[in-house]
């Protein structure tokens, strides 16, 4: 059977000729530090595209029909050329979803995302409360972006989203974290905390437990509009599939690109073991997506592996590929948050002292060479430039 004749699930499987989204971080530049930060971001890296070399990716994109890119970095917003980018992009009707902490998402930048089309908005947060979000991404974050999301709605912009990572420390929040997407008509959009970057060190205090895993289920069962991007395939082993593919769309219908045109499977695997190719190489990034080894061996069948025996495992196709990696676990081993505890069971049965991969890192660092604290306040200017 030709792989156009298989069930639209099973196609995606095999990857598509182009991807239906990608995520591209302009700059690994940041004004925060949050510690779960997935490429360790806060310094711009040197080599990064310049203006020219992204619109040229951007004319690839067109022209491959992908649909949508999702921005994001580092905070995006802090490239000069950060407007002129986006609306170069929606000239050349290439969707932008760009994700922002907000800190400088001023009124006068939120009038003129709002005269843009084809542009959606994340404001970022992780906590329905500052004492729990600026835990994690700062004193003030918060307020700012509050303030952001403020700025938006005074600016007429329409639905922006709500994004939030969940952690063992908001997840009693959810609906709270509902009432202010309520109060913005905004939509909350909810997204898996992977242990990358400077998340290695602060997952086995974050992430959610088995019970808050369960409960964090069945909410969502409840509330088909909160979007997740598929972050929560692994939960699918409960029982009814949550919304979405419920699988692994690395290398097949995903992928990223970073701020120096390094092309990754999946933008929570951002090592060299994951890294396909470059769009400054011969052939840009079509070349990459449709020739590199890496993607052809990720669309060939997969084997279950550890999870053979397991009857769940065409529901939750044997979890995340990031979170595994990232603790040390294999590949084809069960997801560290498997919900019946396998992935529980295979990290305690790792030698001891076993070492964990670490994303590469783009941390702010002190003289001696350590990475520098949550920044505490946040400070940012209202009348910064955009």
């Amino acid at each position: 059977m030709s792989v156009d004749m298989l069930p639209l699930k099973e196609r995606f499987t095999h990857g598509l000729d182009a991807p239906i989204c990608l995520t591209w971080e302009l700059t690994y530049a940041c004004n925060l530090a949050c510690v779960h930060c997935l490429s360790s971001s806060g310094r711009r890296d040197p080599m990064e595209l310049t203006s020219a070399e992204a619109c040229t990716v951007v004319d690839e994109l067109a022209a491959m029909k992908v649909f949508y890119v999702n921005i994001g970095g580092g905070e995006p917003m802090m490239r000069p050329d950060f407007f002129d980018l986006v609306g170069y992009a929606v000239d050349q009707k290439v969707g932008v979803k760009f994700s922002t902490n907000g800190t400088r998402l001023t009124a006068e930048a939120a009038r003129r995302l709002a005269s843009m089309d084809y542009v959606d908005v994340q404001v970022s947060i992780d906590g329905a409360l500052a004492s729990t979000n600026d835990a994690v991404r700062g004193e003030g974050s918060f307020a700012a972006a509050r303030q952001a999301m403020d700025n938006l709605a005074s600016a007429g912009f329409g639905q922006f989203k709500i994004s939030v990572v969940v952690t063992r420390e908001n997840v009693t929040q959810l609906d709270r974290f509902t009432e202010i997407a309520d109060t913005y008509g905004a939509q909350l959009r909810l997204t898996r905390f992977r242990p990358s970057g400077r998340g290695v060190d602060s997952w086995e205090a974050l992430h959610p437990t088995g019970a808050q895993q369960r409960m964090l289920y069945r909410w969502l069962l409840d509330r088909p509009d909160v979007l997740t991007g598929d972050s929560f395939f692994h939960l699918s082993a409960l029982g009814q599939p949550l919304d979405g593919l419920n699988l692994c769309g690395a290398g097949r219908v995903v992928c990223l690109i970073d701020p120096v045109g390094d092309v990754y499977a999946c933008p929570f695997v951002i090592d060299d073991e994951f890294l396909a190719g470059n769009v400054r190489d011969a052939g840009g990034f079509a070349h990459v997506w449709r020739q590199s080894d890496l993607f052809r061996s990720l669309r060939e069948p997969q084997s279950a592996g550890a999870c053979a025996s397991c009857g769940s495992y065409d529901a939750c196709q044997g979890g995340c590929m990031a979170a595994k990696f990232f603790t040390g676990l294999p590949l084809d081993g069960p997801d560290p948050e498997c919900v019946y505890g396998h992935g529980e069971t295979a990290l305690a049965a790792l030698p001891e002292g076993a070492p964990r991969q670490t994303a590469i890192g783009h941390s702010k660092v002190d003289r001696s060479g350590r990475p520098l604290p949550v920044p505490t306040p946040v400070r940012f200017r209202s009348t910064a430039s955009v």
